[in-house]
């Protein structure tokens, strides 16, 4: 029988299974934050249960901790509890924990590639939509929710539904200045917030293939926003070279054993889908976003929507979103000034996203009035941008150049917008007060938001690429 990459792992995972209900699905790493284990950890006190697998687990801080330098304190009190849970809960079970003092502390979803803590063939949890981000290596990663997180610590496994399979195919070759994320914004923008909803997406195609391993993992960190349950990408030599000598990742003869079963997880030649969609790369614009949703998505040049456009049953989201959004049906958003730019977050906050960003910032100056937050996905992310000098290419151009963390892409750490104000931002999510109340994000691409950075406004960085200011 022909099987996809998802159904291999799916099998290889199945615990018990019984005609109608959930499967029993084992998981190979369970990765945990401060915002949604305190009370998955009381759940197990209040049981007198012990973490099943500590060895399987691995807990960062990222969320509710300051991007300001060091010395500074936590933003509040919830937060300062949250993090000192974390550590307590830690501490008590034996779990591997890279608090604010760990060498390599960082966002849950760029630190666990990073250290080799993600590999292919393995399902990996995370009470964080964005665990989609890991499939890049060939994983079947998601989210769950908080009881969920208790199900797993306690038992190392899950109660899960099969879902369908959807595979999405980018064909041909990117243009200069459309990158991964005009690809996945470009999906959504397509097929919707709710376009996979049921489903995990395996991305196929040449221009899949032609990314690399940072590029693939912000095509299937934003799977999620599509509604997938999940993003594959199958593991091939990209995959290889980048786990090749990570600190968690297999030595000796246990890498060529693993190298041997990794090379088996490819799709079957005739295996079949529930969907199969393809998107001619080449045809893919810079993106950005205009709505409150990542679908409402147009390329930078072209005009928000009118409403004769859009389907009837959708045009109340809409015009609730330009109502917020203080936008009119059909104007352009190129040249709209703007008055924040953020980059960073677990869709772009690696060492490729900082290089992108400053290949655009570097010998020009940030536009007057407008504020800039650069902020490395981890420790590790950080200290290679400024061996490269990166933080200061930033710093000369008039960018903050901050300390590791989750920092405005979700606005509960001290870094967040003003109401009213416009913010360009490398992030996932832009509904209504999600990087501050009553800011306005629009969703781009490394490249674009530095585009934005240095002109304050809204701009195609095409126009940019090749010269300076």
């Amino acid at each position: 029988m022909k099987r996809t990459l998802f159904e291999k792992i799916w099998d290889a995972h199945v615990v018990a299974e019984e005609p109608g209900r959930p499967a029993v699905l084992y998981i190979d790493l369970h990765l945990v934050h401060e915002v949604t284990s305190p009370q998955a950890f009381a759940g197990l006190d209040e049981r007198g249960l012990r973490v099943r697998r500590p060895d399987r687990t691995v807990a960062t801080m990222d969320h509710s901790i300051p991007t300001l330098p060091k010395g500074l304190a936590v933003v509040d009190d919830a937060a300062r509890t949250q993090l000192r849970t974390l550590a307590d809960n830690c501490q008590k079970h034996g779990i591997t924990l890279h608090d604010t003092e760990s060498e390599h502390t960082g966002i849950v979803h760029v630190i666990g590639p990073e250290l080799g803590h993600t590999q292919p063939g393995m399902t990996i949890v995370c009470g964080d939509s964005h665990t989609s981000t890991h499939g890049a290596f060939g994983a079947l990663a998601f989210g769950i929710g908080t009881s969920e997180v208790e199900h797993v610590l306690a038992s190392q496994c899950l109660l899960q539904r099969k879902p369908k399979t959807f595979e999405v195919r980018f064909e041909g070759t990117l243009r200069p200045g459309a990158t991964a994320k005009d690809l996945v914004l470009a999906l959504i923008a397509e097929i919707g917030v709710g376009g996979a909803t049921g489903h995990v997406i395996e991305y196929t195609g040449s221009a899949i293939r032609a990314l690399d391993m940072e590029g693939r993992m912000t095509v299937c960190n934003m799977s999620i926003e599509a509604g997938a349950r999940a993003g594959m990408i199958a593991p091939d030599d990209t995959t290889l070279a980048w786990l090749a000598g990570r600190p968690h990742a297999p030595t000796g003869a246990a890498w060529d054993a693993a190298l041997e079963r990794w090379c088996q997880l490819a799709s079957d030649d005739g295996a079949t889908y529930d969907r199969t969609l393809v998107i001619d790369a080449s045809l893919v614009e810079p993106m950005i976003t205009f709505g409150t949703n990542p679908g409402m998505g147009i390329p930078v040049g072209a005009p928000v929507p009118s409403l004769d456009e859009i389907d009837p049953a959708h045009r109340p989201a809409l015009e609730k979103a330009m109502r917020y959004m203080g936008l009119d049906p059909g104007e352009p958003l190129l040249g709209r000034p703007i008055d924040v730019v953020f980059i960073g977050s677990c869709t772009n906050a690696r060492l490729g996203d900082m290089r992108a960003a400053a290949s655009v910032m570097r010998g020009r100056k940030v536009a007057p009035g407008v504020r800039v937050l650069v902020v490395p996905g981890s420790k590790d992310v950080k200290r290679q941008a400024e061996a490269e000098g990166l933080d200061t290419v930033f710093r000369d151009a008039g960018a903050e150049w901050r300390e590791p963390g989750c920092s405005m892409c979700i606005a509960m750490n001290g870094d967040a917008i003003e109401p009213g104000q416009y913010a360009v931002s490398t992030s996932n999510r832009n509904f209504e007060g999600r990087q501050g109340r009553g800011g306005r994000t629009f969703l781009a691409s490394p490249l674009t938001a530095a585009a934005a950075a240095v002109t304050g406004k809204v701009t195609d960085v095409r126009s940019l690429l090749g010269g300076s200011r």
